[in-house]
This record gives C-alpha cells, sequence and structure tokens, in this order.
C-alpha cells in the first residue's frame, strides 16, 4: 500500500525512527487532554470536545498510533494527572458513570483508525460515517455502563440523548479537520 493510502501520519513516520512514533502518540494523548478540558457541565456525564479530538487523532493517526495515545492519556489519568473532564485524574473516574465512556474512547480510536487507514474510507462522505460509527461505539459503552448503575432508561435520558446533536457535530468537524490537516502532512511526507 503506497503511504497515500495510509493514515497521514502513518505515512509521515515509515521511515522515521520509533522516537517519531512516540512523539505522535504523546502529541495526541495531550491534545485529547485539552479537548477534557473543554467542557459543558452536565449530570452525570459532561460534555466535552474529547470525542472530537479522539476521532481527528484516529483519522490521521490510525488504529494503533490513536489507540496508544487514548491508551496514553487515560494511563496519565489514572496515575492522578488532571486529564480528564473537569480536570478529573486518579482512578474513580474509571470505576464511576464515565468508565463506559472511557472504555468506548480506546474501541472507537482503534476502530476509527482502522477503517479510515483504508483508501476507500477516507473519503468525506465514508470518513463521516466511520466516524459517526465512532461515536456510536462511545456512547453505546457509556450506555452500558450507565445502565448498570441507574438503569436502562435514565442511562438513555441522561447519557445518550443529550449527546446525539453533538455526536454528530463533533463527526462532522473532526473529518473537516482531518481533511484539511492531512493536506499539510501528505506534503510534509512527500518533501523530507
Amino acid at each position: 500500500m503506497s503511504p497515500g493510502h495510509v493514515a497521514p501520519l502513518r505515512a509521515l513516520l515509515a521511515d522515521r525512527p520509533a522516537a517519531w512514533g512516540l512523539g505522535v502518540v504523546l502529541a495526541g494523548s495531550w491534545l485529547i487532554a485539552a479537548s477534557s478540558w473543554v467542557t459543558v457541565p452536565m449530570h452525570p456525564v459532561p460534555m466535552t470536545l474529547q470525542t472530537f479530538a479522539i476521532l481527528f487523532v484516529a483519522g490521521l493517526a490510525g488504529a494503533r498510533l490513536a489507540a496508544a495515545s487514548v491508551i496514553t492519556w487515560l494511563a496519565q489519568a489514572a496515575i492522578g494527572l488532571p486529564l480528564l473532564a473537569d480536570g478529573a485524574g486518579g482512578l474513580d473516574p474509571f470505576s464511576g458513570p464515565t468508565a463506559g465512556y472511557l472504555a468506548g474512547f480506546v474501541i472507537a480510536a482503534f476502530a476509527c483508525g482502522w477503517f479510515t487507514d483504508m483508501p476507500r474510507l477516507r473519503g468525506w462522505f465514508a470518513m463521516t460515517l466511520v466516524f459517526l460509527a465512532g461515536h456510536v461505539f462511545i456512547l453505546g459503552s457509556g450506555w452500558l455502563r450507565l445502565s448498570w448503575l441507574i438503569g436502562p432508561e435514565a442511562a438513555w435520558t441522561s447519557g445518550i440523548e443529550p449527546f446525539l446533536i453533538g455526536a454528530i457535530l463533533k463527526s462532522a468537524l473532526a473529518v473537516v479537520t482531518v481533511k484539511l490537516t492531512e493536506r499539510w502532512v501528505r506534503r510534509v511526507a512527500t518533501t523530507d
């Protein structure tokens, strides 16, 4: 597969030392962390730009680097760094109402990165569908966890329904951002 047919950051890193990949993973984790601080307070789960950032990283970096970025971000949060929504950190978010969403982030990052690494799924419409599916993974995982805590109907009303419009908007915004950024990344990859 030619470098033009894979995630642009993966193509850029093809002939570079492994340290570059580590740099992409750390940068991705910090981008996701920064997106966590853009929050709209809601109960029991706040609305953030996390899903936008995760989809953006997946579309640029591919499955492995995107999943590694999310896992690195979650690991940094687990050791106590304030990198989750509302500056949360430590182990409590991994057992509370947000735990399902956190698990869904890893699944969505890998799945969306894997699908958008396919040439036929890098178009505008196809990538939008992939990113909407990523939101389904995230919201579905969140709903499963919330259902266990507060019941299925309450989980839908408070943990899914309020996020549906945002999921559509963030999916579209992530596609636009990926498509604009990938041109620059591919240009850098071919001029080196």
